[in-house]
């Protein structure tokens, strides 16, 4: 399949031609993603180590407004940011031991420099950054009186990913943010959990219009050395998840394997709790594309499109075109990007390409627009038009902008109506699963005792246990019997199909 797409990249059309996209989301949902990923210059995967893309700028504009509001809810919520070194060693990777056997798998190494030289000690490209900050923690946090210690990083991280990639959903490098908290106790640190699915719900949702639903991962699907793990599922239009923020509470083991402790209000020395967090903001960009858009491209939530209004001037007459720059240079007064399309593709043909690219807004301006004092818009997450007197353009797009975010958000929980089935039995739960359905069921445990019927599921249905809702469901009516094995149900689950 990367054969075929790089094949495909290379037929790209030049910029300023004209370009097609013509590819059913709903029929033919991985060839729509692949097409767009290309044609939209999201990610070029051309680059000649197997596993890593090239982020191009339609795609670092929106993420880099991503990672704003991510950062700024973050730090508004008490966290402070650090840049944390890229190697790690591996005495530190070995101090927890589900730790490094979770992740040994996927680790790249750096054993050498310069020459072949040896290096001194084995390092990591850290595939995650625990041990990094908790080497740190025990030589900044002291007392009860630094504690919580909130933290943060935006970095990248490198994880050998022996499945198939797929750019920004699945890939050997991905962009991300983790937090890192310690505190004085178990119930403190479970606030911290709960505070973080809140943060995903007002970034992830309220802000880039993704819907989710948040799971408690069952216990053989933990992050490695994790006391607890939930994490939020965004549903697919093909009826696949894909698994976006998780927040861990961990256990002790990491306090204790880097020692780090506090005093308490009494003077007693104690291991701190930790948890971690990790909103992937490539992975996250996956998800935008895919929920938003339809078969004409891509369509962006308002505070994170790469470019909120173009402009398209119907004649490149300089009448028109030095309308065109006021225009502009009026709404970039307001702090609203816009640029004026001055490519040689015929207005049709650029109508066609904005719309592909996702653009919010489009000002259309010619000679008769002029003339009468007025401007025709058109709103790429309505697909209509709308004229307005040229004196209300600001107006119209502060009040419009608001519009297309309610309007996108909407549009996107409405992928879970009806997308969630009760079933009883294996052919229930297969039949559902091979719908596209996410299927609830019961379960006899989310414990190891659990871990076969999960594997049957696994390998006949092709699915996972997502976990159980955070509100605890209890098993009544039908569903009161393991799924699998036919005993009595403990728990109620989520089975679905993952990316």
């Amino acid at each position: 399949m990367e054969k075929k797409a790089e094949k495909k990249q290379e037929k790209i059309e030049e910029k300023g031609k004209k370009v097609t996209f013509n590819i059913s989301k709903e029929k033919n949902f991985s060839e729509w993603y692949t097409e767009i990923v290309q044609k939209a210059e999201l990610g070029d995967i051309r680059y000649n180590v197997k596993g890593f893309i090239v982020f191009q700028p339609w795609s670092v504009m929106s993420m880099e407004k991503m990672y704003h509001y991510m950062e700024k809810t973050l730090q508004r919520k008490g966290h402070k940011p650090y840049w944390f070194p890229t190697l790690i060693p591996e005495k530190n990777l070995k101090l927890e031991s589900s730790h490094i056997k979770g992740f040994t798998p996927e680790v790249f190494w750096v054993t050498s420099h310069g020459n072949d030289e040896p290096v001194e000690e084995k390092l990591a490209l850290r595939p995650t950054s625990e041990t990094a900050f908790y080497q740190m923690f025990s030589l900044w946090i002291h007392s009860y009186k630094d504690l919580p210690f909130k933290t943060y990083q935006r970095a990248n991280v490198f994880r050998y990913e022996t499945k198939a990639t797929r750019p920004f959903l699945r890939s050997r490098e991905f962009h991300w943010i983790e937090a890192h908290c310690a505190h004085e106790s178990e119930e403190k640190a479970m606030l911290q959990v709960k505070e973080d699915m809140e943060t995903t719900r007002e970034v992830l949702h309220d802000i880039f219009g993704l819907p989710f639903i948040f799971f408690e991962r069952p216990s053989w699907d933990r992050f490695p050395g994790a006391k607890r793990t939930f994490a939020a599922d965004v549903l697919n239009p093909d009826g696949k998840v894909v698994q976006q923020p998780s927040t861990h509470l961990l256990k002790q083991d990491f306090a204790k394997g880097f020692n780090v402790q506090f005093k308490d209000k009494d003077g007693k020395d104690k291991f701190v709790w930790i948890t971690c967090y990790g909103p992937a903001t490539s992975r996250i960009f996956a998800s935008v594309i895919i929920v938003h858009g339809d078969d004409k491209g891509l369509k962006f939530p308002w505070k994170i499109a790469p470019l909120q209004v173009v402009i398209v001037p119907i004649k490149n007459e300089k009448k028109i075109l030095d309308e065109a720059e006021k225009i502009k240079n009026n709404l970039e007064e307001k702090d609203i990007s816009a640029e004026i399309d001055l490519s040689e593709r015929s207005p049709g043909d650029k109508f066609y390409f904005w719309e592909m690219k996702g653009v919010p807004l489009r000002v259309e301006i010619g000679e008769k627009e002029i003339k009468e004092g007025k401007l025709t818009l058109f709103r790429r997450d309505i697909g209509k038009k709308e004229v307005i007197s040229n004196l209300d353009l600001l107006s119209y797009v502060d009040k419009t902008s608001k519009e297309i975010d309610k309007n996108l958000i909407k549009q996107a929980d409405n992928l879970f109506n009806n997308r969630v089935v009760d079933v009883v039995d294996k052919k229930q739960l297969k039949d559902s699963i091979d719908s596209g359905k996410i299927a609830r069921c019961g379960f006899c445990s989310v414990d190891e005792d659990g871990a076969g019927c999960a594997e049957v599921i696994e390998k006949e249905v092709l699915a996972s246990v997502r976990g159980t809702k955070l509100e605890k469901e209890t098993p009544s009516g039908k569903i009161t019997k393991c799924v699998i094995c036919g005993k009595k149900a403990k728990e109620v689950v989520y089975v679905a199909r993952q990316y």
